[in-house]
């Protein structure tokens, strides 16, 4: 999924500093995803997702029984 993630942003035509400014994510946080340093949260994935025009899709957690 973060490399999807990152195709998109590489061809939004925006800088990172730009996207940091429209979604309030914070340009360093951008940078060191995009250099794979770190991953980002799922809020943050979300922001991005629907600033982009992307719909994420995962797995719901199996819960164990009681």
């Amino acid at each position: 999924m973060s490399d999807e993630i990152r195709d998109a942003i590489d061809s939004c035509g925006l800088t990172r500093y730009r996207l940091a400014k429209e979604t309030g994510i914070s340009e360093s946080m951008l940078s060191r995803f995009m250099s794979g340093q770190r991953g980002l949260s799922m809020t943050a994935l979300d922001t991005l997702a629907d600033y982009l025009g992307l719909h994420i899709t995962g797995k719901t957690p199996k819960r164990k029984a009681k």
